[in-house]
């Protein structure tokens, strides 16, 4: 398929103003969710695009940063994040309200009800059967208006991201947290990334209906070079063109699969937590027995938030898990959802203790060799990766594969 174009800056404008011009917003306070550093998005200029036009009709606007579990922003990562100077915000949108989500705090959420049982085994095709609270960030209750502004990738638990997933787990608490990334791990990132109608999706779609506040969004199809699509309207009606978009441009068909990939993450990655999609959109492509190398010197933790569990548990294939079931049902499903994801599929005998992974996962980054063969990931030393040279051999050997700015393109292997 020929490469999609990408949008000027002025019809990027256009789209923008015309698609909020059509939102009922005037007189009303609208919160607007947007991601946090670790997608690539044009947030700067949408950013100053949002408020130039809602400012002037809007009785209140704010912005509210969708970090489901990840790190909150400082004041300088949140200036980055909006494009903002330092005091900028202060001077310039001193009526405008910058939020980071809390997670973890009780006082900074609200339940909205709660989805039963028999509901969740429908969703999930029967793959998990129990209530599930609903929690949301409690700003929501504040405003007439919820307004999304983010991005549309492939993703590893739910399929593909943005639109309803701004709410849940972007803004949410933790239990929904837990089990949509616990259901994903079931089904597995393999089989559901880059899939538009997910178990994770349907369940994601039914929490939200539980908010009782109008919602919208902007969807956005971004790559490094460009911003290929905006669509603007009600939240599943834009994130579903998105998407559709999204599933053109982001996923690059292959013939055969690789015995060994190196995925060289970008810095927007500063921990495995989010780096680990390096690992989620390449998996597809890695041949049995094969390796993929996540290559980042900048990266130095597995996680800031989860690290305590992650030293717990290891990396593990979701056997691993599911048939030791008792051993760790009282720890984070969240965390022992990313566990599964990067170390891919395999299969665990419970009677031998034997674990066998599909492929081999290693790290070349800061983190020391001690700590990754300890979680159960293999380890090199960046300093010996010489980049050049893994490009020339992949010229040569239709077996590896280098991949620049890995984590945001999926990969798969097209089916004869």
């Amino acid at each position: 398929m020929d490469s999609q174009p990408f949008l000027t800056s002025a019809q990027i404008e256009s789209k923008v103003n015309e698609g909020l011009a059509g939102l009922p917003y005037d007189g009303k306070r609208v919160l607007v969710l947007v991601p946090d550093l670790t997608r690539t998005m044009p947030l700067p200029k949408l950013f100053r695009l949002v408020v130039d036009a809602l400012r002037p009709r809007v009785k209140r606007l704010d912005f509210l940063v969708a970090l489901g579990t990840h790190t909150a922003l400082d004041e300088t990562l949140m200036d980055q994040l909006f494009g903002c100077s330092p005091g900028e915000r202060a001077r310039d949108f001193s009526d405008i309200g910058f939020h980071n989500h809390d997670w973890k705090n009780p006082d900074a959420l609200t339940l909205l009800g709660t989805i039963g049982g028999s509901e969740i085994s429908h969703l999930t095709q029967g793959m998990l059967e129990m209530d599930v609270p609903v929690w949301i960030n409690r700003r929501v209750l504040d405003y007439d208006e919820l307004f999304v502004c983010g991005p549309v990738f492939p993703h590893e638990v739910v399929g593909m991201s943005g639109g309803n997933k701004y709410f849940f787990p972007g803004i949410a608490g933790p239990d929904i947290i837990d089990v949509t990334h616990w259901i994903g791990a079931l089904v597995t990132s393999f089989s559901l990334i880059g899939t538009k109608d997910t178990p994770v999706r349907r369940v994601i779609d039914r929490a939200t209906d539980l908010i009782p506040r109008s919602r919208h969004a902007l969807c956005a199809v971004v790559e490094p070079e460009g911003v290929s699509g905006i669509f603007i309207g009600p939240v599943e009606e834009a994130w579903n063109q998105a998407a559709d978009l999204a599933r053109e441009t982001h996923i690059t068909w292959v013939a055969t699969p690789y015995r060994q990939i190196l995925s060289i993450l970008p810095t927007m990655y500063d921990e495995i937590w989010v780096g680990a999609k390096g690992m989620y959109k390449l998996e597809p492509v890695v041949a049995d027995g094969g390796e993929v190398i996540l290559y980042a010197p900048h990266i130095h933790r597995f996680s800031e938030v989860h690290g305590q569990t992650i030293a717990q548990v290891g990396y593990h294939c979701r056997d691993y898990f599911t048939k030791q079931w008792d051993k760790f049902r009282h720890l984070p499903w969240g965390t022992l959802a990313h566990s599964t994801h990067l170390r891919g599929a395999g299969t665990f005998d419970a009677i031998t203790g034997v674990e066998s992974c599909r492929i081999q996962v290693t790290l070349a980054t800061s983190i020391p060799k001690v700590e990754c063969e300890k979680l159960n990931l293999g380890w090199r030393d960046w300093k010996d990766i010489d980049i050049a040279s893994w490009e020339e051999e992949a010229k040569r050997d239709p077996n590896c594969l280098v991949v620049h700015r890995a984590g945001e393109q999926l990969y798969r292997v097209r089916a004869e």
